[in-house]
């Protein structure tokens, strides 16, 4: 899948990529709250590759992609896409992005790209977003784009090495609007 919005290109992670991936996945500030924390370069080719041999949009799998800035081609992070297994119809996504990358829209563009894609082409009724409380850029995130928190679980999910509290947060395709 290719993605381009006005100033990101959303694509393929590419083993070029890996050196940048292993940078900003590998740091703590950034991986807090990721369920995936690569310690070597080789773990991080390996998913890369394990990437490249999965079909996209295949039940109950996640496709992660790179963000770049369109105009350089810089790796600005990941975006991974959760896609439901059968009989299910909400679509989970979550993003990383290195430090140089925080704090100037392009997570917020590149939801909005992926979640247009997702309601209006794939046609999936219902995207949600599980989130860490404690990430209140990514709490922020989400209500920016409109979803509603529909639960907050305390202590209901155990996370490297400590019990810690689940939002979800929501948003049907027929609430979707169309920036």
């Amino acid at each position: 899948m290719i993605l381009r919005t006005p100033r990101l290109l959303l694509d393929s992670l590419t083993m070029d990529d890996a050196p940048m991936v292993l940078a900003y996945r590998g740091d703590p500030d950034i991986s807090r709250y990721q369920g995936w924390k690569p310690q070597t370069i080789a773990e991080v080719e390996a998913f890369i590759a394990d990437q490249h041999a999965r079909a996209f949009a295949q039940p109950d799998g996640w496709n992660q992609l790179a963000i770049r800035d369109a105009a350089s081609g810089e790796l600005l992070g990941d975006f991974g896409i959760h896609f439901p297994a059968s009989g299910e119809d909400a679509i989970e996504f979550g993003l990383s992005l290195q430090h140089g990358a925080q704090g100037r829209g392009y997570a917020l563009e590149a939801m909005r790209a992926v979640m247009g894609v997702a309601f209006t082409e794939w046609g999936y009724r219902r995207l949600v977003a599980s989130v860490d409380p404690r990430n209140t850029a990514s709490v922020a995130l989400c209500r920016s784009l409109g979803l509603r928190q529909e639960a907050h679980h305390v202590e209901s999910y155990f996370f490297r090495g400590e019990w810690v509290d689940d939002m979800v947060f929501a948003l049907l395709a027929r609430e979707w609007a169309t920036p």
